[in-house]
């Protein structure tokens, strides 16, 4: 037999508002995070992109066994300022798939593409895909992530550098070490 006392009940009372509270505000930060899924990296490839090109990490693309073209996806001012060394400029809006074949004639070369975050290479991956190329890939987290990870970017010179361009000011959150560059 259960005896229920008035201070009980009261006391009931008054944590069945702060239970409420607590689920609310539980849910509202559920769907505040389910909004804003580009807060983190992951989140925001997945917003721009379908994951129709496979990705390389910067770990995996900077280890020594690792042998592709490595094709910079991004505009020329962007090249200019910083690259991945041995990078070769294809471009975005100037992308030329004949050039690329010109250059690149097997059709079966690892390739990685990359641009500051990885949204405008996985385009061009799909370009170079349906023009028959077959061991294409994109560099997650593209030029941001690779220099993020203290791995050398290089300018015009050949030399190395701190600076990266960072395409637009609401890309700079995701580059996290180095100068940001924008014109």
């Amino acid at each position: 037999m259960m005896i229920t006392t008035a201070n009980t009940i009261h006391h009931d009372q008054r944590s069945f508002p702060s239970l409420r509270r607590m689920l609310i505000l539980s849910g509202f930060l559920m769907w505040a995070l389910q909004l804003h899924p580009q807060d983190t990296l992951s989140g925001l490839l997945s917003r721009y992109n379908t994951r129709s090109i496979p990705y390389i990490s910067v770990q995996e693309l900077a280890m020594p066994k690792t042998k592709a073209m490595v094709l910079d996806a991004r505009e020329e001012k962007e090249f200019n300022v910083s690259h991945i060394k041995h990078a070769i400029h294809v471009g975005y809006e100037s992308f030329n798939l004949d050039s690329v074949q010109r250059l690149l004639p097997d059709k079966n070369a690892d390739i990685v593409v990359y641009c500051s975050i990885g949204i405008r290479s996985e385009a061009i991956a799909e370009v170079l895909k349906k023009g028959g190329y077959t061991h294409v890939k994109n560099l997650y987290g593209g030029i941001f992530e690779w220099k993020n990870h203290n791995f050398p970017v290089y300018n015009l010179e050949h030399k190395e550098t701190d600076s990266i361009h960072i395409y637009s000011n609401e890309w700079r959150s995701w580059l996290k070490k180095g100068i940001k560059v924008y014109d």
